[in-house]
C-alpha cells in the first residue's frame, strides 16, 4: 500500500497578504503545491488529501480541481472551527484556528495508511519526499512509529521577519527526545533568537535541528491524537490563543513511550515563502531548478 500525503493548505496567508496556496511562483505559474505533488507522487506516494476551509475552496479548486495529471487521486478535507471532539463547542469570539494537530485530525475520515504531513507553502524538494515514502512504505509498520524530517535553524529563517519552528533534540540513535514549537525566531545582529512565553528573547545555536512541518505516521496517529486533543480542549478552549500542534501530540507519544519517531536526514534544500519579501527568492529558485532540468517546464503536461 502506497503511503498518502496530507497538504496543509487552510492557512490564512495573514502574514504574506494573500492565499500562498494558489500563488504562481513557478516558470509556467506553478504553485509550491505543484511542486510537493510532482515530488510526491515521483518518490511513491499514492494519493494526496489537501486540508483547507470552505471559505477558500472556490479559489482552491479553480486552481487545482483539474490541475494535476490524470488517474492521481486526491481528496478535500476542510479544518473548521466547529469541527471538535464530542462534548465541546466553539468559544464566543474564537478566529484563531485550532492548529496543525487539528487539520491532521480533520483528515482521518480519508486516510487509512501511513501518511505524511507537509505544510502548503514550504518547499521541501524531492530527496525529502524519497526518504519519508521510503520509511512509510516500510513492511509491518507497527502503531506508533513516526517519522520527522529535520532541517538546521539556520538554514530556514526568513529575512523578511519572524518566523515559528519546532525546535528538536535526539538521542545517540537519532531518534527524537522531544520537539518545542518556538515562535518569533529571528537573526538579530547575527545571532538567532526566539521569543518565550515571556516575551523575552532567548538565544539558541542555528545549528539545532528544527521541524519544517514535514511528519510521517502510521493511521493510529488520529486516534491517538483526538485522545490529546481532547484533554488540550477541557483546559484550553477558553484560550482566544491557544493552538494545537503537532509538536505537542508527537512529544506526548514520545514521554509516555507509545511511540517512538525517527528523525530522518535529507539531501533536499528548503525554502518558503511567509513575507512578501520572500516571494522574489522563491521565484528565482524555482527558475533556477527548471534551467537546471531538475524539473520539466511546464511541471504537468496536459
Amino acid at each position: 500500500m502506497k503511503p498518502t500525503l496530507i497538504v496543509l493548505a487552510a492557512g490564512m496567508g495573514s502574514r504574506y497578504g494573500g492565499l500562498k496556496q494558489v500563488d504562481a511562483l513557478g516558470p509556467n505559474g506553478e504553485t509550491i503545491i505543484d511542486y510537493s505533488v510532482y515530488d510526491a507522487l515521483k518518490a511513491g506516494f499514492g494519493k494526496v488529501v489537501f486540508v483547507i476551509r470552505k471559505s477558500i475552496e472556490k479559489d482552491f479548486m479553480q486552481v487545482f480541481g483539474n490541475r494535476f495529471d490524470p488517474g492521481i487521486k486526491m481528496e478535500i478535507a476542510f479544518q473548521e472551527l466547529d469541527m471538535l471532539p464530542t462534548g465541546f463547542k466553539v468559544p464566543e469570539g474564537r478566529e484563531k484556528p485550532w492548529g496543525t494537530a487539528h487539520a491532521v485530525w480533520v483528515a482521518r475520515n480519508v486516510v487509512n495508511e501511513p501518511f505524511a504531513v507537509i505544510n502548503a507553502d514550504d518547499f521541501y524538494g524531492y530527496d525529502t519526499f524519497r526518504v519519508m515514502a521510503e520509511a512509510l512504505s516500510e513492511p509491518n509498520l507497527k502503531d506508533g512509529s513516526y517519522f520527522m524530517v529535520g532541517y538546521k535553524l539556520g538554514n530556514t529563517l526568513s529575512e523578511q521577519g519572524a518566523v515559528s519552528r519546532g525546535v528538536c533534540s535526539t538521542d545517540e540513535n537519532g531518534y527524537l527526545k522531544d520537539v518545542v514549537e518556538r515562535t518569533h525566531i529571528e537573526r538579530i545582529n547575527g545571532v538567532v533568537k526566539y521569543k518565550d512565553e515571556n516575551g523575552n528573547l532567548v538565544e539558541v545555536d542555528e545549528n539545532v535541528p528544527v521541524s519544517m512541518n514535514f511528519w510521517g505516521f502510521t493511521p493510529d496517529f488520529f486516534e491517538y491524537t483526538e485522545k490529546q486533543m481532547t484533554d488540550f480542549f477541557s483546559n484550553q478552549i477558553e484560550n482566544a490563543k491557544a493552538e494545537f500542534y503537532i509538536p505537542t501530540v508527537v512529544n506526548k507519544a514520545i514521554k509516555e513511550g507509545y511511540a517512538k519517531c525517527k528523525v530522518l536526514d535529507t539531501k533536499a534544500a528548503w525554502f518558503g515563502v511567509t513575507y512578501p519579501g520572500d516571494r522574489p527568492m522563491v521565484v528565482n529558485k524555482f527558475k533556477e531548478l527548471a534551467e537546471k532540468g531538475e524539473y520539466p517546464s511546464p511541471l504537468w503536461s496536459k
